[in-house]
């Protein structure tokens, strides 16, 4: 039997070409609210069916919606998706409020509807060798992590059009949801990877700090926003957004540290994913690093037999790899690998960042999402 998918959010293709690599899988349905845009997308990429009202999409006989719009929509749309019987793949973040996450939690569990958060930086092949290195125990007890993301969207926050004085207008809703927040208001692809490192850990607190306004003061987000995240473990994992900035973007960089090894994401310049491992033999004070390539040997068999169809779905095979577990779980094969629990979690960071960072760098207490609460216990308290 065919699956067929639908997607809202016409400019958010990015798992089409991964859901066409799949020989059960059909992208039936594409819906946007620009009625012109959304059927020259769908034209020309062969989807069937176009929709400009996203519930009269839900009406049809889609099995499962790929959610691309705005984040601020993210959450309505999937609730309504859940209600109207149909799987969910939401793009990032999960929510924009704490509340937010709350129905959604509590949708999904009423649904019986798979739900995963397509964070397709989890699916990078590096941060999947280093995944299974891990579980392999390559690097002893994991301990510190940390995630970056450093990407200028400034020009994101208005749309083309320019008044006569040459100055931007017309914010988009970058303006408001991304750059009019302060915090780490956008965490997951900096978090993502380094919480599933540290297997099956939970985050307990949140602390946020901020270097204020100094670069481009039409924004609320600051140039550069450090976040840490303490483990119910006590281990410890920092985060640092800038979106801000004038620099070169570095959209994925990672450092994980373990009893017996570490690793680290290319700076820029030529650097490359490196690595070192106890069993290496150095000498305890002469430690050197080993590129990174050296261990593809630990890549998941998936990534190694990954074929150039699947790998030009982007990010390397990562973007077909995210859509294959997303179908694997709509066929009962296995659960969600990025759940509801985990989507509120790490997006939960982005809302306690927000309130640590406007009371002092506060620490902020993360409610567990996985635990079935009375609604006094959803409650944050400063």
């Amino acid at each position: 039997m065919t699956i067929r998918i639908g997607i809202v959010g016409a400019r958010g293709l990015s798992t089409l070409q991964g859901f066409r690599c799949m020989a059960d899988v059909e992208v039936a349905a594409l819906c946007d609210i620009d009625e012109a845009y959304v059927k020259e997308a769908a034209a020309a990429n062969g989807i069937p069916h176009t929709y400009r009202v996203f519930e009269d999409m839900l009406d049809s006989d889609i099995d499962a919606v790929v959610i691309s719009t705005p984040m601020q929509l993210h959450v309505p749309q999937a609730i309504a998706a859940l209600q109207a019987g149909k799987h969910v793949l939401s793009e990032v973040t999960a929510g924009v409020t704490l509340d937010e996450l709350w129905w959604l939690k509590e949708t999904v569990e009423s649904s019986g509807k798979v739900y995963m958060m397509a964070e397709n930086y989890c699916y990078i092949p590096q941060n999947q060798l280093i995944l299974n290195m891990v579980k392999q125990g390559l690097f002893g007890d994991v301990y510190f992590g940390e995630g970056e993301y450093l990407h200028d969207v400034r020009s994101l926050a208005f749309r083309l059009n320019r008044h006569a004085s040459g100055e931007a207008s017309n914010p988009t809703w970058r303006k408001y949801w991304q750059l009019g927040k302060r915090g780490a208001f956008y965490p997951t692809h900096s978090l993502g990877p380094v919480m599933q490192w540290f297997q099956g850990d939970r985050i307990r607190t949140v602390s946020c700090y901020g270097t204020g306004w100094h670069t481009d003061k039409r924004f609320r987000q600051e140039d550069t926003s450090i976040t840490m995240c303490q483990m119910e473990s006590g281990k410890l994992i920092k985060l640092r957004i800038d979106c801000i900035s004038r620099r070169p973007h570095n959209l994925n960089y990672y450092t994980l540290q373990g009893t017996k090894g570490s690793y680290e994401a290319p700076r820029g310049l030529g650097d490359t994913h490196k690595i070192w491992l106890d069993g290496m033999g150095d000498p305890e004070d002469h430690a050197q690093w080993r590129p990174l390539s050296d261990y593809e040997s630990y890549l998941p068999e998936r990534y190694k037999q990954v074929t150039a169809e699947q790998k030009a779905a982007g990010h390397w095979g990562g973007d077909y790899f995210i859509v294959e577990d997303f179908v694997s779980a709509l066929k009962g094969l296995r659960p969600s690998p990025i759940d509801v629990y985990d989507a509120c979690e790490w997006t939960a960071v982005a809302m306690l960042s927000e309130l640590s960072v406007m009371n002092g760098g506060r620490v902020m207490e993360m409610p567990d999402f996985r635990k079935n609460g009375s609604y006094a216990e959803q409650i944050i308290k400063l």
